[in-house]
């Protein structure tokens, strides 16, 4: 659903180039006739992909997030004017008390975020 709302326009994607590296190995891996229909998944959605971030965003992510892979794409998250960031990993982002708080954006699975959206349409068209 996330990547259709990107594909209609009603909600920028921003994608850590290192974060779709990850998963483009990931499916060569163990689907890599999907290869395509992600490509096309990808470019549907108009997905903006976002490159290193400065230095005081990544020592920031290095404090919060042990994986240096990981600390590198919570540091391009921290450079960008996000106000979700969607993850599906437990061990460094999602279980992680450090993110807990004191975040910028809202950090959760795809779920958690289209149910974030569903509350702020409801507050726009109750207000």
């Amino acid at each position: 659903m996330l990547l259709r709302l990107g594909e209609a326009g009603a909600i920028t994607l921003l994608a850590n180039a290192l974060a779709l590296k990850e998963l483009e190995g990931a499916i060569r891996e163990k689907a890599p006739q999907s290869i395509g229909a992600l490509a096309l998944l990808l470019d549907r959605a108009q997905f903006a992909i976002v490159g290193p971030s400065e230095r005081h965003h990544l020592l920031e992510a290095r404090r919060l997030v042990d994986h240096p892979a990981d600390a590198l794409v919570l540091g391009s998250a921290l450079g960008h004017d996000i106000q979700f960031f969607v993850t599906l990993d437990q061990k460094h982002f999602l279980g992680n008390e450090s993110l807990a708080t004191g975040l910028p954006f809202q950090i959760g699975t795809p779920g958690e975020c289209l149910e974030w959206i569903r509350r702020r349409l409801r507050r726009l068209t109750a207000g």
